[in-house]
């Protein structure tokens, strides 16, 4: 497993749906994803405007690492945002998690992710995630 783009230009093969899922789809999901199994909510800051986005995303836990499947791919903002200010935070099963060193991680086989979830993501061109550690180890 190394750091790299991944997918050509980052972007992964639902890429075009992104912005009709952001706006219609996210609201609906959010307030589920804060409580649903292997959903959550990321809230990161915009890298160039500043702004608070809150994104709903699946998301899986090994020990205190935080794993997150880019499903639009590497050039997703929320992605570019959490790497360019190095700490995001997750609201997952009723709890707010701090987080920190994001780091992108290609494998294109998506080892760490379940196997119905590789299966899916593999499917649409997901050969990244996104790996971050709860600020709060004890």
């Amino acid at each position: 497993m190394s750091q790299g783009s991944g997918e050509a230009g980052g972007r992964s093969r639902v890429w075009r749906f992104r912005h009709a899922v952001t706006r219609y789809a996210n609201p609906v999901l959010r307030p589920l994803a804060r409580k649903l199994p292997y959903l959550g909510v990321l809230t990161h800051r915009g890298r160039k405007s500043g702004r608070t986005y809150q994104t709903p995303l699946n998301v899986f836990r090994r020990g205190d690492v935080y794993v997150f499947l880019p499903t639009y791919g590497s050039q997703a903002h929320w992605v570019k945002n959490v790497l360019a200010s190095g700490s995001a935070s997750l609201e997952t099963r009723g709890r707010v998690v701090d987080l920190v060193d994001p780091e992108l991680i290609t494998d294109p086989e998506l080892r760490i992710a379940p196997p119905i979830v590789r299966l899916v993501e593999r499917r649409v061109g997901v050969t990244q995630y996104l790996q971050m550690h709860s600020a709060h180890t004890p």
